[in-house]
């Protein structure tokens, strides 16, 4: 293909990703009921089942009810005349979005395979699935762990009781949906490592020597995305930490499959004789 047919392919494969995130707004508007009253707005309520699986394990520790979650104190409202309409379209783009996001990548992928070998499309491949499924990993342990935490958190925090919390409802949406992409996006680090290493940019010794430094801003990035307390952070931290150790083991084992490709590369090379 010529370089202008290259960009004519890329403008297609932009548009059918942009025309699968459409069709997934278009779902997530429609289904006004079921997204807000079921999933957006259902961690405000003390029956959430991240709530009511604490309060099980509270008990189930003997701690009694000091994990259980009451009654949220604070209210949503709306000041805008027409805040609660974007705030419906707003939330339905990133639904769609996230309900696009395998066909996205699936796209990127069609795009590049025509360039690749067999042994790299297999491998390409595997990638995307992997891409998703740490993605909507990610979303979903934003959505029933750290957005639960942050709501509960900051929602029942008072400086005194003479003081009730009402609650934009822009703010709550945006706390909502921020930390859920966020995360989802955080959860790609294996993947990240795994290019960076390709690129020749990192190496397994390298992220074993920088690994302290690495937790730190794990722990750093934790204490950005949650409320400010000890077991937030650590619920956090612990998962990325395991990611990270997932990354040099992905990346150990891209270098020795890019030195026996080198290896192999030479071997097939013609010998000369003096």
């Amino acid at each position: 293909m010529t370089f202008l047919e290259h960009l004519e392919e890329l403008r297609w494969t932009l548009v059918r990703a942009a025309i699968a995130i459409v069709v997934g707004m278009l779902g997530c508007f429609i289904a006004k009921d079921f997204l807000f009253d079921t999933i957006i707005l259902a961690p405000k309520d003390a029956s959430f089942i991240t709530y009511r699986a604490m309060c099980a394990l509270g008990h189930r520790l003997g701690m009694g009810e000091a994990m259980c979650v009451g009654d949220m104190v604070f209210t949503l409202q709306n000041i805008s005349m027409s805040g609660q309409f974007f705030t419906h379209l707003m939330v339905s783009f990133v639904g769609g979005f996230i309900l696009a996001f395998p066909y996205i990548l699936w796209e990127i992928w069609r795009f590049i395979a025509p360039g690749l070998h067999a042994s790299e499309k297999s491998s390409v491949g595997g990638l995307v699935f992997f891409a998703s499924l740490l993605f909507l990993s990610g979303v979903a342990f934003g959505y029933f762990l750290l957005a639960p935490l942050s709501i509960q958190f900051f929602g029942t925090y008072q400086v005194s009781a003479a003081v009730q919390n009402t609650v934009a409802l822009d703010s709550y949406i945006a706390m909502v949906t921020s930390v859920t992409l966020w995360t989802g996006v955080v959860f790609e680090l294996p993947l990240v490592i795994l290019f960076l290493t390709r690129a020749g940019l990192v190496t397994p010794s390298f992220l074993r020597n920088y690994r302290k430094h690495a937790f730190v801003a794990i722990l750093v990035i934790a204490a950005i995305l949650t409320p400010p307390d000890v077991v937030s952070q650590l619920i956090v931290s612990g998962p990325l930490m395991l990611l990270y150790e997932i990354g040099i083991l992905i990346s150990a084992r891209t270098v020795k499959g890019m030195d026996r490709a080198r290896n192999a590369s030479k071997s097939l090379q013609p010998r000369t004789t003096a």
